[in-house]
């Protein structure tokens, strides 16, 4: 097990994510108070910007086919982690490096368009992610009977609820072939008969030889897919090592996770 001070990745070992130095930050306003005279105006005090690490000196080293479960608080960093490893953001230091691609199910009803219907989102959103018009005329009926709405094909997608809204988006990421898995909290919505499909096509995947870097609250999945774990608290790694002694010291720290 690795405690806080953990030393910056180096050498040459292989890995499916390498994070070295990682670090952060953010922008907070502070508003001062305003009078009753302004409230009654709609005036507002000018703004004093701050600034906030929500991540810092953050490094792991992630191996072809682990699985690793991020663990901590709200606010402590789990999904900004993911997304800078996703490159949606954008670090302040340190870095990332990707063997590979990634299938980020990560806010993954983002990027649909309301008025196209579920075919054309299908097209669309898998074709953003890299697959070629071959390859989703291909994988397209395993699609949309992976995600149980063949009768809803045509609808325009803003008509759809919002656990057949995820239905088709992780449909439609867990076809793409990338050897690394980004998972945050993806199935929260949606009926338990769907979400352990979901998990069903998880374990295929890590069966498969693939990578997994997961964030989760619940402490039945994490136990479930992860054998080891990375442990936020202030932005900052405290603990690297099994999934069960992180869980054990997060619980022993917060409280169990549910």
């Amino acid at each position: 097990m690795t405690e806080a001070s953990v030393a910056p990745v180096t050498g040459e070992t292989e890995a499916a994510i390498r994070i070295d130095g990682l670090g952060i930050r953010f922008r907070r306003n502070r508003r001062g108070r305003r009078s009753f005279k302004d409230l009654l105006a709609g005036r507002q005090r000018r703004t004093r910007p701050g600034e906030f690490w929500a991540l810092r000196g953050v490094s792991a080293v992630v191996r072809p086919g682990e699985a690793i479960g991020v663990v901590g608080r709200n606010g402590q960093g789990k999904s900004t982690l993911l997304k800078l490893v996703a490159g949606v953001m954008i670090p302040d230091e340190g870095g990332v490096e990707i063997s590979g691609g990634v299938a980020p199910l990560i806010e993954i009803t983002g990027g649909f368009v309301d008025d196209l219907s579920v075919r054309d989102n299908v097209y669309l959103t898998a074709g953003l992610h890299g697959m070629s018009r071959a390859q989703i005329d291909a994988k397209f009926d395993e699609i949309i009977g992976f995600a149980e709405i063949a009768d809803f094909v045509d609808t325009p997608y803003k008509h759809l609820s919002s656990g057949m809204k995820v239905r088709i988006a992780f449909a439609v990421i867990s076809q793409l072939e990338e050897p690394v898995m980004l998972v945050d909290e993806v199935l929260a919505v949606g009926d338990k008969a769907f979400r352990e499909k979901c998990y069903g096509r998880i374990e295929e995947m890590l069966a498969g030889g693939r990578t997994l870097f997961f964030v989760s609250h619940n402490e039945r999945d994490l136990r479930r897919f992860c054998t080891r774990g990375l442990y936020l608290d202030g932005g900052r790694l405290v603990l690297d090592g099994p999934i069960d002694d992180v869980l054990d010291r997060y619980n022993a720290e917060h409280g169990t996770l549910k």
